[in-house]
């Protein structure tokens, strides 16, 4: 039995993936020749509460990358000339009106509605009653609102790259494969050797801004190459895009304004290989593991060290977590039970870190460790 796939899901693929690369141009061009639009939002619940909000700056560059209906438009960019000329930005209400797309539509297909609108830009007064007829500011935001939030969805990140993903770990399931390879996904082949040379970065690409109180102590990249995580002195830890350098709002706690933390500064960060989990260290020694796209904790180590923790990483299996601490001490933790495993000793000072070797069975110090002495 085959699947049938729409060609049109294909094209909103390739449309995330250009969107969330900053392929603006090329989403745009798309679009337009292929007449399919992505219309996803990161977060529903934000989209609508910035427009019930009247957050105006936030809602229409979102809008401007969507293709919504003209009866849809007209009414959001007419509620924001209103309130603008309510506000008594009379000069900017009237730059809109001229030159924006959708009022010229209207202009021309409506042209009394427009003219109303003029007429509202050269009053020397804002008259609520005659202008909201009726209702208010607030109904006429909450129904453009829920009319806007039909036409949009929100889709998982990252769909081009997870699908690509799925069908390697199957092939490599079924032995077409060999375990380990590195793929070249466009020849189709494991990769070769190349000779060209690896050059080093030497231009920056992105600035992330921390407020003054506060300033990021670690900072960690997962290794799907998607999430740029950061721990910070207040104890928050931040999921970014880094494309964008800007925190991700398609995780809904972030959205939300909630965030996973730590009641002093977060020290050290690790991601799982599969990149789901994250494990964090703190100043006053204690560790904490999360799942990444919910912010859930999953488990908490209230007294792994005596002080501030150096360094953390999962064992290879992701059933151990591994420490470092200022107090000297290395130590395994179990996942499931919560509980120390081991601790290995032997330092006469501080240890800045501690990692497994590649194939997890070592931590090298005599037999059982590999430490990377402080």
């Amino acid at each position: 039995m085959s699947l049938e796939i729409e060609a049109t899901d294909v094209i909103k693929i390739i449309l995330q993936f250009c969107k969330e690369n900053a392929l603006l141009d090329s989403l745009q061009a798309i679009q337009n020749e292929c007449q399919v639009s992505l219309n996803t939002v990161d977060s529903i619940e934000t989209f609508v509460s910035e427009i019930n909000n009247g957050r105006w700056d936030q809602v229409l560059p979102v809008v401007s990358r969507l293709k919504l209906p003209h009866g849809k438009l007209e009414s959001l960019y007419e509620l924001v000339v209103l309130e603008m000329v309510e506000l008594r930005e009379v000069d900017t209400a009237r730059a809109v009106l001229r030159q924006t797309p959708v009022f010229n539509r209207m202009k021309q297909e409506e042209p009394d509605r427009f003219l109303k609108l003029e007429h509202l830009c050269g009053r020397t007064y804002f008259d609520t009653k005659e202008v909201w007829a009726g209702t208010s500011k607030e109904k006429r935001r909450a129904q453009i609102a829920h009319s806007l939030s039909q036409e949009v969805s929100t889709v998982p990140p990252q769909r081009l790259m997870a699908l690509i993903g799925q069908a390697l770990k199957w092939q490599q399931h079924q032995g077409l494969l060999p375990p380990g390879t590195a793929f070249d996904l466009f020849r189709g082949t494991a990769q070769g050797t190349r000779d060209e040379v690896e050059r080093y970065p030497s231009q920056l690409d992105r600035t992330i801004k921390f407020g003054k109180k506060s300033h990021p102590e670690c900072a960690v990249f997962s290794p799907d190459g998607q999430m740029l995580v950061t721990g910070s002195a207040d104890g928050f830890i931040e999921v970014w895009d880094f494309i964008t350098g800007k925190l991700k709002k398609d995780l809904q706690y972030q959205a939300d304004e909630q965030f996973m933390m730590h009641d002093e500064a977060v020290l050290a960060l690790s991601f799982s290989k599969d990149s789901e989990l994250l494990v964090s260290g703190s100043q006053d020694g204690k560790i904490k593991v999360w799942k990444v796209r919910t912010g859930q904790c999953l488990r908490k180590y209230e007294r792994a060290h005596t002080q501030g923790v150096t360094a953390v990483g999962f064992s290879k299996d992701g059933t151990h977590v591994l420490s470092s601490s200022y107090d000297g001490l290395v130590r395994v933790h179990g996942i499931k039970s919560g509980k120390m495993l081991k601790e290995l000793r032997g330092h006469t000072s501080y240890v800045n870190d501690a990692i497994y070797s590649p194939d997890g069975s070592q931590v090298r110090h005599s037999k059982i460790s590999l430490l990377w002495w402080g």
